[in-house]
């Protein structure tokens, strides 16, 4: 029996309202709520309502015999529960059904696997502990943001305790090699992987309203025919796209749901295929071989790489201004800070600062506020600026001196005590202003050697963390 999983990635940024540079210490409302609360609107009654209704449909009329599988970023939840609160009991509705599985991911959709590995865990923690409290389902298996993904960032994931990883089955890494079978991590075997079959999905993501595709029209008949055709020693064919697939970039017009419900139909009738979960397939299959991936891939444009987001020098430079603020705002703990922090770094803000033309550049454009990726870069420099000041201006008043700086401190009042009380013996005259003069000194010392001796306690502590 061969296994189909049906997995949605659903995710939403907060977009940025336009910042100009002389707003650049004049205003800290980063974010366009307008905008924010206006497509979250739009995309929950083109796609995430009437989505939900038809899978809900599904699942009363077929029972366990149709499973599906979803990721949702943290910051889509966010706005789901500012703008669409409907939407998110509709998760909550399909959740309760036990047909539908929740993957874990980065919590604000980030880049951070390829930067910071203690960071990327503390993000993947909390985004699988939202999940199990607002779906009472405890994510076994684990997307990465744009399904990146690489031998390291595997390695990682497995130390998280995840049985199972999905990524791209990205062709210059298979090679001659099946897409439709899962593999494993070559530094953790234990971490299996589950890789996209990226031409059956993008038949459904990219080409199904193509007229000019020239297997257009797409019926669930001809493309269950397709599926059934694979060889018949692999296992799963697994089908990653966005959620959004359904009624946005796929209008209702084009007849998109009333093929979703065609094909579950078709699958569930058929005798040599059935539809699985990402979690059973997880627990349920073995891996037949070791997936070697030195070198970062995901499931974006042609080159499935990592070019979509840091492939040109303000990407980068971006990139790497944003994360230079990490350890000031793990510091600091404060919420306000974390949040906006969170919300940035969200993989959209530098896609939309990519150069890439022609067919991907197509893609690129999608909810793209910018009417060019200069554009883009100048209104997330401008706004990261500001933070940036902020964030500094708020770690110099509130983080205690180095450990260096205050036993200079300490030195120095000892050596001013020591003149003090030279010039007590010396002189009779004055004695009592001295006398005032060294206790308020004496007094100071012990306020920095309190100062030291929590500096150090809280660095033991952190040590010991």
């Amino acid at each position: 029996m061969r296994h189909i999983s049906l997995y949605f990635q659903v995710h939403q940024p907060f977009r940025l309202r336009r910042y100009r540079f002389f707003d650049i210490g004049e205003s800290n409302e980063y974010f366009d709520d307008y905008e924010n609360k206006h497509l979250m609107q739009k995309i929950a009654e083109r796609c995430y309502l009437p989505a939900n209704k038809l899978m809900l449909e599904l699942i009363k009329e077929y029972g366990n015999k149709f499973k599906i599988s979803f990721s949702v970023s943290g910051t889509a939840i966010e706005q789901f529960k500012m703008y669409s609160p409907e939407v998110l009991e509709s998760f909550k509705k399909l959740a309760a059904t036990g047909c539908v599985d929740f993957l874990a991911e980065t919590y604000s959709h980030s880049l951070i696997s390829l930067r910071n590995k203690e960071e990327f865990k503390e993000q993947i923690r909390h985004h699988s502990n939202l999940i199990e409290e607002l779906f009472g389902i405890k994510p076994v298996v684990f997307r990465n943001t744009e399904l990146i993904y690489d031998n390291l960032i595997g390695e990682t994931v497995a130390e998280e305790g995840f049985k199972a990883m999905i990524t791209e089955g990205a062709k210059h890494i298979l090679g001659w090699k099946s897409p439709n079978v899962l593999y494993f991590n070559v530094i953790r075997p234990e971490l299996k992987l589950i890789l996209k079959n990226y031409k059956l999905s993008d038949d459904i993501a990219f080409r199904f309203s193509n007229h000019g595709w020239d297997e257009y029209p797409l019926t669930a008949k001809k493309y269950v025919s397709w599926i059934k055709k694979i060889d018949k020693k692999d296992e799963t064919v697994n089908l990653f796209m966005d959620y959004e697939t359904f009624g946005e970039h796929q209008r209702k017009e084009t007849g998109i749901f009333k093929f979703i419900k065609d094909f579950a139909k078709e699958v569930v009738n058929s005798s040599s295929i059935n539809f699985a979960s990402l979690r059973e397939i997880a627990e349920n299959n073995q891996p037949v071989a070791p997936l070697n991936v030195p070198y970062t891939i995901s499931w974006a444009d042609e080159e499935r790489d990592i070019t979509a987001w840091l492939g040109n020098e303000m990407q980068q430079e971006a990139f790497d201004k944003l994360y230079q603020l990490s350890e000031m705002i793990n510091e600091l703990n404060n919420d306000e800070f974390k949040t906006v922090w969170q919300r940035l770094q969200s993989s959209d803000h530098f896609y939309y600062m990519s150069t890439k033309i022609l067919s991907d550049g197509m893609v690129h454009d999608y909810f793209n506020p910018y009417s060019s990726s200069f554009d883009a870069f100048i209104n997330f420099m401008n706004v990261l600026n500001d933070f940036s000041i902020r964030v500094t201006r708020e770690h110099k008043l509130q983080i205690p001196e180095s450990k260096s700086d205050i036993e200079k401190m300490i030195k120095d009042y000892e050596e001013n005590i020591k003149v003090l009380k030279s010039k007590i013996t010396n002189k009779t005259n004055g004695k009592s202003a001295v006398t005032k003069n060294v206790k308020k000194t004496v007094s100071a010392k012990k306020k920095i050697e309190t100062k030291k001796s929590n500096s150090n306690k809280e660095s033991k502590t952190d040590n010991k963390n």
